[in-house]
């Protein structure tokens, strides 16, 4: 058995929340929550998936502002990002203010993840790249054994991640997407934070910002 998922958009800005679960335990996991609890109760209970954590990429509001609530209704912890978003997850209540958001508190998780970490779904184990850039703890979660990978905002199909917020570095986002997404091979399909699927193959030869023609 694999790991499966469903996509689901939610908010104002409908971007990618992820359940997911291991086929053979039924525990999961929710990738992402930024916002509309009510909507993900709802998938979580018609998948009857036993969710057992809340995993996070990186810590701008549309992407974790529901994490707190679902983990305490839950009983669950927060896993992930990296400590250096520790940045952005203490100013949730401002962005949520300037984003339209409701009030949310600001944010420690359970657990900070470090490149070269797991962390397990049931019987199935995502690998976890720090890939700064977008924000400077953002991380990746990938599963190997379907060659898939949650990539939040790192990277997009045809384009990246905003680099113009505070502690946002182009030049440190396109290392992250060249020197440790293209190496997991370019059978890899990701799911972003926004938008379509798209696989590493297919934006090595069309993303107008990290294509490899760009860089001879």
């Amino acid at each position: 058995m694999t790991l499966n998922f469903t996509l689901i958009p939610v908010t104002h800005y409908q971007q990618n929340c992820s359940l997911i679960w291991c086929g053979a335990t039924g525990k999961g996991a929710v990738v992402d929550p930024g916002g509309d609890l009510p909507i993900l109760l709802r998938h979580i209970e018609e998948q009857q998936i036993v969710v057992e954590q809340v995993l996070l990429t990186h810590g701008h509001m549309d992407h974790a502002g529901a994490a707190r609530s679902l983990a305490d209704r839950l009983q669950i912890p927060i896993v992930g990002p990296h400590r250096e978003e520790a940045f952005w997850l203490d100013i949730l209540p401002q962005q949520a203010q300037m984003m339209g958001f409701p009030s949310v508190p600001p944010l420690t998780p359970d657990r900070w993840l470090d490149e070269g970490e797991t962390v397990t779904v049931g019987e199935q184990t995502l690998e976890v790249f720090h890939c700064p850039g977008h924000t400077p703890g953002h991380i990746v979660f990938f599963h190997r054994a379907s060659d898939t990978a949650w990539v939040g905002d790192v990277l997009f199909a045809g384009s990246i991640g905003r680099t113009d917020f505070p502690r946002g570095d182009f030049d440190t986002l396109v290392q992250s997407i060249r020197g440790k997404l293209w190496s997991l091979g370019d059978q890899v399909r990701f799911i972003p934070g926004h938008g379509p699927m798209s696989t590493i193959g297919n934006e090595r030869r069309s993303n107008p910002f990290v294509a490899d023609k760009r860089f001879g």
